[in-house]
């Protein structure tokens, strides 16, 4: 049997913003939360890459209680998954996937793309996942 473009089930549409959905972005979170892990940073490091919540609201999301967030703090996980996603597409080797933040790269002058991401403004996690895709794309 093959399908047909009317039998394949559909997402419900994003807004006209294209915006995530809340329960979407809590499991977003989530996510983000264990990828920050795997990577080995420091809280004050996480903190950097989520926006700088506050203290208390870190130690809610860390404890499943997530309430709604904020738009740039969407965008962030987005672009920390994005991330991700095309190390996880680049490497076979799970340690170079979670280790190629932290070593030096020509791309960034010879520093870590953690550097670059540290940086704290959202465009400096786009920076770093709009070079992993387009490194990827050239497969």
């Amino acid at each position: 049997m093959t399908a047909t473009a009317s039998s394949i089930p559909l997402r419900p549409p994003a807004d006209a913003q294209g915006h995530v959905t809340q329960d979407e972005a809590r499991a977003m979170l989530r996510a983000a939360l264990n990828l920050l892990d795997k990577w080995q940073l420091r809280k004050e490091e996480q903190l950097i890459l989520l926006g700088r919540p506050s203290e208390r609201t870190f130690q809610r999301w860390r404890a499943g209680e997530i309430g709604a967030m904020p738009v740039d703090t969407i965008y962030r996980l987005g672009d920390l998954l994005g991330i991700h996603k095309a190390l996880r597409f680049m490497f076979t080797e799970v340690e170079k996937t979670y280790g190629w933040i932290k070593r030096p790269n020509a791309a960034f002058a010879g520093r870590p793309a953690l550097d670059v991401m540290l940086q704290g403004a959202p465009g400096d996690l786009s920076r770093v996942r709009a070079y992993l895709d387009a490194e990827r794309s050239a497969w």
